[in-house]
């Protein structure tokens, strides 16, 4: 594999020597398991959850993937308006702030800005799913598909399938302006680029994936198919300074889950999932 010279520097200064072994990471849990999370033992901590970042995906001129009768953007604003709602009624003292509340388009690096600047200590990006690949130049939509799955940031080879849901949630770096320059030279067609993000969130990522195995044992428990914790390098999570998670509540390709996500009852089960995975969360971190 050929590096770019932008990330051969990226590495250089991060003292990495090449060339990198790389690796698939499934955690956790693998599709069509059971969820296997951790224990939920309490720790002592100084220190009190006082802030989590919801982060709707998309918005404004990107609308994320599109069902029949849906696009993505508004079907996680919904879900993210009304989990702002529900953590703060079941978690007093800990407020939510959201990254967007109307249709707007908010940069990938300024989503976990938002974060880091108000010292939250969580970031969760709520997006849709979608079953959809290439096949000469014509995109083919596969219905079936169906689950849940939650994301940490760390590198992945880009192996098929797989690759589709980075490729897809990165693709937006490209209508940003200066992306090159807020990014570091990361292209996302360009598979070499993806170790800068993994190398940059070492820091937290065992918290993350106990954070999303959590959200992801939640969505078992009220029977959704499961298709695992992975880690996967995303520019929305690699700037984050705190345990993040991208998670992807159900596929917007799939007729029978675009209709569950957008109803009352679907949205206030996958709420309450994710209300469910930040108690444990913060009872087990002792926050």
């Amino acid at each position: 594999m050929n590096l770019n010279q932008r990330t051969k520097s990226v590495l250089s200064i991060l003292g990495i020597t090449l060339p990198i072994l790389f690796l698939s990471i499934y955690v956790g849990t693998s599709k069509g398991d059971s969820a296997k999370e951790p224990i939920a033992t309490e720790v002592s901590s100084n220190k009190a959850m006082r802030l989590i970042v919801i982060d709707p995906g998309h918005g404004g001129r990107i609308p994320g993937a599109r069902g029949k009768i849906s696009a993505e953007k508004d079907i996680v604003l919904q879900v993210s308006k009304k989990l702002k709602d529900a953590i703060e009624k079941e978690l007093p003292g800990v407020k939510v702030m959201l990254t967007r509340e109307t249709d707007v388009d908010v940069p990938f690096h300024e989503r976990s800005a938002i974060a880091n600047r108000n010292r939250a200590d969580l970031f969760l990006s709520i997006h849709c799913n979608s079953a959809d690949y290439d096949s000469k130049g014509r995109v083919i939509r596969r219905p079936s598909v169906s689950g849940t799955e939650t994301f940490v940031c760390g590198y992945n080879r880009l192996q098929k399938g797989e690759s589709n849901v980075a490729v897809r949630e990165n693709a937006d770096i490209l209508m940003e302006e200066n992306y090159q320059e807020n990014y570091g030279g990361f292209d996302p067609k360009d598979p070499s680029s993806y170790i800068i993000f993994s190398l940059l969130k070492r820091t937290y990522r065992d918290k993350s994936i106990k954070f999303a195995s959590y959200i992801q044992n939640e969505y078992v428990k009220q029977g959704r198919p499961n298709r695992g914790v992975q880690e996967l390098s995303l520019a929305v999570l690699a700037f984050a300074s705190m345990p993040s998670a991208l998670t992807e509540i159900g596929f917007i390709s799939n007729p029978d889950e675009e209709n569950y996500m957008l109803s009352a009852k679907g949205q206030e089960e996958i709420v309450g999932n994710i209300v469910d995975a930040v108690k444990r969360y913060k009872t087990s971190s002792g926050l």
